[in-house]
């Protein structure tokens, strides 16, 4: 408990620390959300300097800070400029949808790069291994811009698959065709990061099974007869699953990074959009809520990862 209490210490000053820097380069950013409204000549400077009043944004940015902190405590997460309410409200149902769409991506990636992975250890040197390799290697040199892109033009030119948004208006109400429709609509982003995230699993899942497979008691198991499955999948596997369980913290957070990329261009509500659209308006407190949401989940995916070492390495739980 000691080991998890530290790392939930990190993680607290780690949310701390990009608060922070949120505040400090959003204040040395060009502009801001009032700027804008000085130009449109209907509005009068009196009304302009009123509403910078109004949300604090006429005081010193330590106090414009501890402000927003008090926010937090209250649940609120400071208030939107464009729509005058509280920041909370607009992130909730986006997060979800993030973390429905990122949570997705991992399990698919790690189901499909765990066997491919454990499989081209097996047999290094064979046309099956030189054609994962190869893959991956394509994979990893094309940006996921280019990935979504082309995937986004197969589903127009097919009509295999929905483009845009998260569910179809037409679509019946029924509990099972709404559910198909959600993922047929998930089906292009979730992808996406698959493919994204896919190459540097599986070469980690080999590198590290390569290392296990010429330990002494794998050489032993395969010598007293124990099938291939049973060797590579009871024995070797959770051998090399401790250098995978702390790529697993990362690689949520490599998804999420590239997720808001992917929602952006898809047209998925998540994340994504939400900051993409304040990023243009300059909407301050929904900017830093996002992503302090980020960092959050990220900070989540790393103590998941650290607390699954702890219940499958008895090294960690004794140092």
């Amino acid at each position: 408990m000691r080991f998890l209490e530290r790392r939930l210490l990190h993680g607290v000053l780690l949310l701390a620390g990009v608060s922070v820097l949120c505040f400090l380069f959003t204040d040395l950013a060009p502009g801001n959300f009032f700027d804008e409204m000085k130009l449109n000549p209907q509005i009068s400077p009196e009304t302009v300097a009123a509403l910078r009043a109004q949300y604090g944004m006429d005081r010193a940015l330590p106090v414009r800070y501890a402000l927003w902190v008090r926010s937090v405590l209250r649940g609120e997460w400071g208030f939107s400029f464009a729509y005058n309410m509280p920041v909370r409200g607009l992130l909730a149902a986006r997060a979800q949808n993030t973390l429905l769409l990122t949570g997705t991506a991992t399990a698919l990636a790690w189901l499909i790069a765990v066997p491919l992975g454990v499989w081209m250890a097996y047999r290094p040197g064979s046309w099956t291994d030189r054609l994962g390799m190869g893959t991956t290697s394509v994979l990893l040199a094309l940006p996921e811009l280019v990935l979504v892109l082309a995937l986004l033009a197969f589903a127009v030119r097919t009509h295999a698959l929905p483009v845009g948004g998260m569910t179809s208006p037409s679509e019946g109400q029924g509990v099972w065709p709404r559910s198909l429709d959600l993922l047929a609509h998930l089906a292009i982003p979730a992808g996406t990061l698959v493919l994204a995230g896919l190459p540097l699993l599986i070469r980690h899942v080999r590198s590290a099974m390569l290392d296990v497979l010429h330990a002494p008691f794998i050489q032993a198991a395969r010598g007293n007869g124990v099938a291939p499955a049973r060797v590579l999948f009871r024995f070797a596997l959770p051998a090399a699953a401790n250098p995978l369980i702390s790529l697993l913290g990362f690689s949520i957070g490599g998804l999420l990074g590239g997720s808001l990329l992917v929602e952006a261009v898809t047209g998925w509500p998540g994340l994504g959009p939400l900051l993409l659209e304040a990023t243009m308006s300059r909407d301050l407190y929904i900017v830093i809520g996002t992503v302090m949401v980020s960092t959050f989940f990220l900070v989540a995916g790393n103590l998941l990862a650290d607390a699954l070492l702890v219940v499958f390495d008895p090294r960690v739980r004794t140092d």
